[in-house]
Order: structure tokens, then sequence, then C-alpha cells
């Protein structure tokens, strides 16, 4: 339909206009510049604004990067240590489950512009760095894996869109938003800074679902007790991708976009692609992945100190979360591995200042979006030999 149509636009320029959405605090007296489109053209200028868009990397500033990654992963951490952190990836501090309850107000500062489209206070890209940064990597084993308990059960029949489905979508009869006809998955919602300004959009557009999921079972829980929180429209639940073993509460094959923002940086290179496998076997054919996070040489990566990395280009920090950073490349195979065709594989390099500190600091990203094939790559073999 038009609307499903709208809203398919206004969720791909939220989520991959090269973050133009982000908010940048502009002085009263300084007419807004289109995001996304500030150029440095005077270096004497820099220090004006915040961040400068697609900035260009000169060879020797290529060269030295290089050469600090080099440096600074010389020595690697011990190898017990390293089994530590993959076992301990998943576990939320403690700390950190009464930040989520802070966490919360921040996911009430959304706003919805007059045409409709997406306005954040941060954008969501910006958005999911800062809470996978502040979090905690993905682990081999599950914490809190995803089991339908009594109230998950009672969901699932107290759901509107989970009433009166057929069994032509899988083996589930019934499945929360098995009535949508746009379904869209967030992989990592954390405490829900992107869910709730989707979920408006989407309560305007008749047919569209939105899960999220998350393996901390606190970030779920404050989702859920989130007063834009309505099970018509959303389904929240404690997952953990790593784990091929455990169900999702819908079948396969049945989303039309899935959100893969500053996730699959803090996951074990071994376990990435099958991470990717699994994820793209949840898309239609035609369905889209959505995909931004940490590029290789981020002012992130060379900034770390020797004895912090993993192995080649994955880190720990200081507080035990890791971090992994990508070549465009890098995602492209990982992907087309998957079975999907690139619709967009970038590099977003920024400036980032500080204006007080008088700091620059090399920002880079990789923004991608990946779509499944109409038919699958057997299909169109299968139907090739026949013409």
């Amino acid at each position: 339909s038009l609307n499903t149509m709208n809203f398919i636009t206004r969720l791909s320029a939220l989520c991959l206009r090269k973050s133009k959405m982000q908010h940048r605090l502009q002085s009263s007296r300084r007419p807004a510049v289109p995001l996304g489109s500030r150029i440095l053209t005077d270096p004497s200028k820099v220090f004006e604004h915040n961040m400068w868009d697609h900035m260009q990397w000169s060879q020797e500033e290529e060269e030295n990067a290089k050469k600090k990654a080099t440096e600074n992963s010389l020595v690697k951490v011990q190898l017990e240590d390293r089994d530590k952190y993959e076992r301990e990836a998943k576990i939320l501090p403690e700390k950190r489950r009464q930040e989520f309850k802070i966490e919360k107000r921040s996911s009430e500062h959304t706003k919805i512009n007059n045409n409709n489209s997406f306005s954040l206070q941060n954008g969501i890209f910006e958005e999911g760095e800062k809470y996978w940064k502040k979090n905690y990597g993905c682990g081999s084993t599950a914490v809190h894996g995803y089991v339908y308990n009594n109230n998950q059960a009672k969901a699932l029949t107290d759901n509107p869109q989970g009433k009166n489905c057929g069994e032509e979508l899988g083996k589930l009869e019934s499945f929360p938003g098995c009535d949508a006809t746009y379904r869209i998955l967030e992989v990592g919602c954390g405490a829900g800074n992107s869910v709730f300004p989707i979920l408006k959009v989407l309560c305007n557009t008749p047919g569209t679902f939105l899960y999220c999921c998350d393996f901390a079972s606190g970030a779920v829980e404050l989702v859920k007790s989130h007063s834009s929180y309505n099970s018509a429209w959303c389904s929240a639940f404690v997952h953990d991708v790593c784990d091929d073993a455990l169900p999702y509460p819908f079948p396969d094959e049945i989303l039309d976009v899935i959100l893969l923002v500053f996730v699959l940086s803090t996951i074990h290179p071994d376990r990435m692609q099958g991470v990717v496998n699994r994820l793209a076997k949840l898309l239609k054919p035609g369905g889209m992945l959505l995909f931004r996070d940490y590029g290789r040489y981020d002012t992130a990566q060379l900034r770390f100190k020797k004895g912090h990395c993993l192995s080649e280009n994955f880190y720990v920090r200081g507080d035990g979360t890791r971090v992994y950073f990508f070549t465009k490349d890098e995602v492209w195979n990982m992907f087309n591995l998957a079975g999907l065709i690139e619709v967009q594989n970038l590099v977003d390099r920024r400036l980032q200042v500080n204006r007080k500190k008088k700091v620059k600091m090399q920002r880079v990203w990789i923004q991608s979006k990946f779509q499944k094939p109409l038919l699958s790559r057997h299909n169109t073999e299968e139907t090739t030999k026949r013409h």
C-alpha cells in the first residue's frame, strides 16, 4: 500500500542517510546546515563546528593510522584472559543495570516532526554506538536464553496481532506480529533509544510490526515498561544472536528489515559469519538488512594502548567490553556469503572536533545495505539451467 511504501522510505532514510538526522548543537544565530553536507574547505575554520562530513584522508594520514594500529597490536592479551573475556562478554555488570534506569529517560527524548519523519536527539547510529561502547560483547553462551515462560506465553495469546493466524508462515500457529504485512527487527535494542521513534511511525502505519531483542534482560524490561510500548505493534524479547540453538519468537523468512547497528563489532570474529547467516534466514525474499559499525582505523582503534589487542583489529576496552573494526570488503564478504546482495556499502569518514580542547578526531564507520534476493541462488541457478 501507499502508506507502507511511505513508511519504508522513511525508515530507510532514518537508518541509512549517512546519519543526516543527527542533531548537532547550533547557535540560534547560525543558520542550520543540511546534515551530511558540512564539508571542510578552509582548514583554518576546522574548530567552528563539531563535525565535518565526507573527509578524505591523505596518504600520510592513512600510513600513520596503519602504523598506530600495528604498534598497539604488537602486545596481545594473554590467552587465558582472552578466554575469560569471551566467557564474560555477555555478563551485564550490576552497575549497568542501575544505569539502564537513567538511560530510560533518554528514550523519551525523541521527537517526530511535522512531515512524520524521524528526528532524534542523537542519530540511531551514533546512539547505537554509544550504547554498545558502554556495554558488552556477545559471548558464546546465553546468559538469558529465550524461552517461552508463562508471561511470554500469555503475551503470545493476548497479543492482538497474534490471533487468527494461519500456519503458512511457519510452524508457529500464533506469534507476535503474525498478522502484520511489514515486519522489522532491531538487533541489540538496548534501552529502546531507537525503538520508540520507530514505534511512533508504526502506530500510524497499518500492518507494520517491530521486533526488538537484546541479551540483557534489564534492557528488555525497560523497553517493555515504557509508556510507548504496545504489544499491538511491538514485541521485545531477550535473545543471544550468537546461539543458533535459541529459537526466535517468529518463523524464518518473514522480516522486511533488520537493523544491525553497532552490534556485530562486539562479537568474536570467529562467530560473526554465523550470526549474519542466521539473520539472513529471517529475511523474506527482497528483505533488507541495514548495517552500521566501526570502520578500520577509526580514532577509537588508534587510541588503544598496547596489551588491549585480542586478535587482529579486535580489542578489549578497560571495562571488559570488546570491539572489532571493519573494512567494507570484510562486510561485503560476510553478507555475500550469507546470500545477500549489496545495495549500499560505503566508508563514512568524518572529522569530529572538540572545540573546547582543540582536539581533532578522524572517525570511520562502515554503512551498508544488503538485500535478500527475490529468488534464492539455488532457484536462480535452476531457472537459468531450464532456460
